[in-house]
């Protein structure tokens, strides 16, 4: 048999991901040869390089096509998706350079890591084969449970690095058998050809069985009810900007991820794996809810409210069709912008020895700096599905969804919870301009560059939604055009 000659345009396609690979490796060697002083050079290379990247990719630059034996797929779906991650990205690492510079917790490690998590994210969303989807899922997921214990002294940071590490492997193992079972009901890696395969043989007990134990993998990786528990620890332990990059750009990849492997592969089957998501995001909007109701920890109550945006996320998932799958991703841009500039909020606040994590600490916050309370307002708002702002249009996106998909009942559910949800948030404004803080009022000590970046990202979310219509577009074209 006459192999094909292979040649380097062969891998245009993949140029971006080649860049961003080059440039971590060689960030991770001239880290070596610079002095503690100069170390934000470390930091501005790495942004660069997500930046260039990111504007590759929106360029088209290499073009879109199928790579290494068809394994890696560049469409729409995934430049779309690589665009808002990179963008996302770019955003933890300028959140998070001066919060871990003052506490002495930043090593050139700490971009490193972000970028090959980044990398992997980008795999997970180009992925056209069952191996693609486990390396870009591993080389995300080790990339995150180093993050997470970035402070090795913090007792805290250390237990929910092990908390992740143990559940996390237990989601992979899952997502992994679920995978091996999918295999040998259709003969094939190859997410297409899955397809084929199902519609060929059915839904058979075993092909059923590899969808049930997918989809619990992939609730394990949202942080979807009842597989949530490893969230609210671990928000709570990291560094507060390792928290604002774990806690949003992975959601985009974790949509790329579901809608490779449930509408691709598993399309045939969607009678099944519809019901399935249609109980998660039940029990995620009830268990996230009101778990969100009684924390005091701010970053506590951004974890349970990430369980509850989860189950918005999962009724796009459960209406279906390209509707559902255009306002699930809808929702995971708007959510990712939005969980940016929460936890955002807690890094300009913040300052050595002091966290700026309780609802407490934003008693009075009015009155210390009424620009930032603004700024707070609009992402609470936002997060709460207050007219204008972006989080309005998600939440109706997906709830139109449902209703066009025949599931009346989980748009009704949807909407009770997204009022109750709002109560938490109101706490949050009230404590801002209502309470008085107890003691001396903490002083604002962030930098003109974070609080600049802090107002960019606060303020997007309501520019956004007064002009939501290109990224759903955007988001549209991806989904029927990918």
């Amino acid at each position: 048999m006459i192999m094909p000659v292979r040649t380097a345009a062969d891998l245009l396609p993949l140029l971006p991901e080649l860049v961003l690979v080059s440039g971590a490796f060689a960030l991770l060697m001239f880290d070596l040869f610079i002095g503690e002083s100069r170390r934000v050079l470390t930091h501005l290379f790495g942004m660069a390089l997500l930046v260039v990247v990111a504007v590759m990719i929106a360029s088209g630059v290499g073009g879109q096509g199928e790579v290494l034996s068809s394994m890696f797929l560049r469409d729409t779906t995934a430049d779309v998706l690589k665009v808002a991650i990179l963008v996302v990205s770019t955003l933890a690492m300028v959140y998070s350079w001066q919060y871990l510079r003052v506490r002495d917790l930043y090593k050139g490690e700490v971009t490193v890591l972000m970028l090959f998590a980044t990398l992997g994210m980008m795999l997970l969303v180009s992925s056209n084969s069952l191996v693609m989807v486990y390396v870009g899922l591993e080389m995300l997921s080790l990339c995150s449970y180093a993050l997470v214990v970035t402070d090795r002294d913090s007792p805290l940071g250390s237990e929910s690095g092990i908390k992740y590490f143990v559940l996390g492997s237990l989601a992979s193992g899952l997502l992994l058998y679920g995978m091996s079972l999918i295999y040998g009901a259709t003969g094939t890696l190859d997410l297409e050809s899955i397809a084929v395969a199902a519609r060929e043989v059915g839904p058979s007990t075993m092909l059923v069985t590899g969808v049930v134990f997918m989809v619990a993998g992939v609730a394990f990786k949202f942080g979807a009810a009842p597989f949530h528990m490893w969230l609210p620890d671990v928000y709570q332990g990291a560094p507060t900007p390792i928290t604002l990059f774990i806690g949003s750009a992975p959601k985009l990849a974790a949509f790329g991820m579901t809608y490779r492997l449930l509408e691709t592969a598993a399309g045939p089957l969607d009678d099944h794996w519809r019901i399935m998501l249609a109980g998660l995001a039940v029990l995620s909007l009830v268990l996230g809810n009101l778990g969100a109701l009684v924390q005091g920890n701010f970053k506590r109550l951004l974890a349970y409210s990430t369980v509850s945006h989860v189950g918005f996320m999962f009724i796009g998932f459960a209406a279906g069709g390209a509707q559902g799958f255009t306002a699930a991703m809808f929702y995971a841009i708007s959510y990712a912008l939005m969980s940016a500039a929460a936890f955002g909020a807690i890094v300009v606040l913040s300052r050595r020895g002091f966290e700026a994590d309780q609802i407490d600490d934003f008693k009075g916050l009015n009155a210390r700096s009424p620009w930032l309370a603004g700024l707070v307002l609009c992402i609470m708002a936002s997060l709460a599905g207050v007219p204008p702002f972006l989080g309005f249009w998600a939440k109706l996106a997906v709830l139109r969804a449902a209703l066009d998909g025949g599931l009346m009942w989980l748009a009704i559910v949807g909407v009770v919870f997204a009022v109750i949800g709002a109560f938490y948030y109101l706490r949050v404004i009230k404590a801002m301009y209502f309470d008085v803080p107890e003691g001396r009022a903490q002083a604002i000590e962030a930098g003109r560059p974070l609080r600049v970046v802090f107002g960019v990202n606060a303020l997007a979310l309501l520019a956004l939604g007064l002009a939501w219509s290109p990224i759903m577009a955007w988001c549209q074209k991806a989904m029927i055009g990918g």
